[in-house]
């Protein structure tokens, strides 16, 4: 008889869940393009994505999609019963492309990006493919009028939080996306006292138009987060902004440092070796410590078990003390 660990229960029996929906025939393609066995998912909106798909959904903002790994990122328990929920591509798709006009098709597995990019942000972002009863316009009355109108399906008031700020954001350009970059944001040390004796840290990652943030730690200056944040790399992917922040309850957030990544050396080291999988372990890069750049130490770029990874320890920038340590990894579109 095989027994397992009682603590261990929930966690597996969630993954578990999660992966009996995706086995289901009409989660074995992208709700999007209908590319083969997808490994990546929009938590709020309740669909299963391939990894090109993935990069665009990424640009829409977790307003409107959170994208997660199915096999690569932790699931809340919330997460995957709103999964669960909505029942998969098919279902979701019933009202996402519920009228989807002549002259509109939708993009193929090899379609290229601008063509992808148009139809998701059609899909999602502007509801052109909504019944016209669903569509979500300015003006609060037309929002009151959309929650009455569906209070009695729990899926249908996912998606109305889900586009709640659509009206007041702006469309980003067409961006063509190179591959996915994979930050873990592991901790910090000797942090800025911004309270009375201490502060209540957190973390906010930038690259392009995407900004991410980690959870908020009460009353330590020296926070472990161990919490991993994914962004897509644009091809003018430029350097990875990171800043701290004090959270303040009945003020605004007073700033604890900031610094830059230079992401130069991973990606161009990552792409230069191509399948890491093929390679042992080995060190295939360096991003050397100088006064123009705030690395403690020379930060090297290695293959680890198949994959590509660089650990950095930076000193926060424009501050008085602080340091915050990152695990980055490189994952190509084509992995």
């Amino acid at each position: 008889m095989n027994h397992r660990p009682m603590e261990l229960g929930r966690p597996a029996s969630g993954k578990r869940r999660l992966k009996d929906l995706l086995l289901q025939k009409d989660n074995r393609s992208c709700a999007d393009c209908g590319a083969p066995d997808p490994k990546w998912a929009s938590a709020n909106i309740g669909v299963f994505i391939c990894l090109k798909c993935c990069g665009v959904h990424r640009s829409l903002g977790t307003h409107i999609s959170k994208v997660l790994s199915v096999t690569l990122d932790e699931w809340s328990d919330d997460e995957i019963d709103a999964m669960i929920e909505v029942g998969g591509n098919s279902s979701a798709n019933s009202i996402y492309e519920a009228f989807i006009p002549d002259g509109c098709s939708k993009p193929g597995p090899d379609a290229g990006h601008e063509e992808r990019s148009k139809f998701i942000r059609s899909k999602y972002e502007a509801q052109e493919f909504l019944k016209p009863s669903l569509r979500i316009n300015s003006g609060p009355s037309r929002k009151n009028s959309l929650q009455s109108t569906l209070q009695s399906s729990s899926f249908s008031r996912k998606i109305i939080d889900s586009f709640r700020s659509n009206s007041s954001q702006k469309t980003e350009g067409m961006v063509e996306f190179i591959g996915l970059l994979k930050v873990k944001v592991i901790r910090g040390t000797n942090l800025a006292i911004r309270d009375m004796m201490t502060s209540d840290p957190y973390v906010i990652l930038t690259l392009g138009q995407q900004t991410l943030q980690t959870t908020i730690i009460k009353s330590n200056l020296n926070p472990v987060w161990n919490e991993e944040l994914m962004l897509s790399v644009p091809q003018q992917y430029g350097a990875l902004q990171l800043q701290v922040f004090d959270h303040d309850t009945f003020s605004a957030d007073d700033i604890m440092g900031e610094a830059e990544v230079d992401l130069q050396p991973l990606i161009t080291s990552a792409m230069a070796f191509g399948d890491a999988g093929m390679f042992g372990n080995m060190q295939i890069g360096k991003w050397l410590k100088s006064n123009d750049n705030a690395l403690i130490d020379d930060s090297t770029v290695n293959i680890v078990d198949g994959k590509v990874k660089q650990e950095v320890s930076l000193k926060l920038q424009n501050v008085e003390c602080g340091e915050i340590d990152l695990e980055l990894e490189w994952m190509p579109l084509d992995q």
